[in-house]
C-alpha cells in the first residue's frame, strides 16, 4: 500500500514522502495513529495544502521535546524491586515502571516513549532511551536496587555482586584465621 507520511517515522521516511508499506502495517499502525494517509490523488492534494501547517506543528513539538530532552537527558531514577542474593530480579523492570519513575520525579513521560535495549532482569544501573519526538530522544539511567541504601551504593559505583564478593571474601578470611589459630593452639599442646 502506498502512503504519504504525515511525520517522520523511524526506518521508513521523512514527512511528505510517499512510501510503500505492507497493508497490515498501514491499516493497523500508520493510519490509526495519524502518522500517514493513503496515497490517493485527493490525499496528495490535501497534504500539499496542509504541508505548511504540519511542518509548523512538527517544528513546535520538536522544540518542546528538545527542551524536555535537555532536562531529562542524564537523569537517574531509582526503582526498588525484590531480587535474589545473586542480583537476579523476581520479574523484570518494564517500560511502564520506567515511565512511572520519571513521572514521579516530575517529568511527563508515557510508557510508549520508553525503549529498552534488552529486558532489565538484574540489579544495577541500566541505560534506557526515551523517544520524546521522532527526531528527539534522551537517555536516562534506571538504578534498580532492593533498597534505597543499596541504590545509593550502586550510584556511588559499587555493584551488588562486588559487595557480596567482598563480604564472602571477608568471611572466608575470618574462617581461615580461625583455623590458623586453632592449628597453632593444637601445635602448642
Amino acid at each position: 500500500m502506498q502512503v504519504i507520511l504525515l511525520e517522520r517515522v523511524a526506518k521508513l521516511g521523512q514527512m511528505g514522502e510517499v512510501v510503500k508499506v505492507k497493508d497490515g502495517y498501514a491499516r493497523n499502525f500508520l493510519l490509526p495513529q495519524g502518522k500517514a494517509l493513503r496515497a490517493s490523488d485527493a490525499n496528495i492534494k490535501s497534504f500539499e495544502s496542509q504541508k505548511a501547517q504540519l511542518e509548523t506543528r512538527n517544528l513546535e513539538t520538536r522544540k518542546e521535546a528538545s527542551a524536555l530532552s535537555d532536562k531529562l537527558d542524564g537523569q537517574k531514577f531509582v526503582v526498588i524491586r525484590s531480587a535474589s542474593d545473586a542480583g537476579a530480579l523476581y520479574g523484570s523492570v518494564t517500560p511502564r515502571d520506567a515511565a512511572e519513575a520519571a513521572t514521579a520525579a516530575g517529568f511527563t513521560v508515557d510508557r510508549k516513549q520508553i525503549v529498552l535495549r534488552a529486558p532489565i532482569k538484574e540489579l544495577g544501573l541500566h541505560d534506557v532511551t526515551v523517544v520524546l519526538h521522532p527526531e528527539v530522544s534522551a537517555t536516562i539511567t534506571m538504578n534498580v536496587a532492593r533498597s534505597p541504601e543499596e541504590a545509593e551504593l550502586q550510584a556511588s559505583g559499587k555493584s551488588v555482586r562486588e559487595l557480596a564478593a567482598e563480604a564472602e571474601a571477608a568471611a572466608d578470611f575470618e574462617i581461615a584465621e580461625l583455623f590458623d589459630d586453632l592449628g597453632a593452639a593444637a601445635a602448642e599442646e
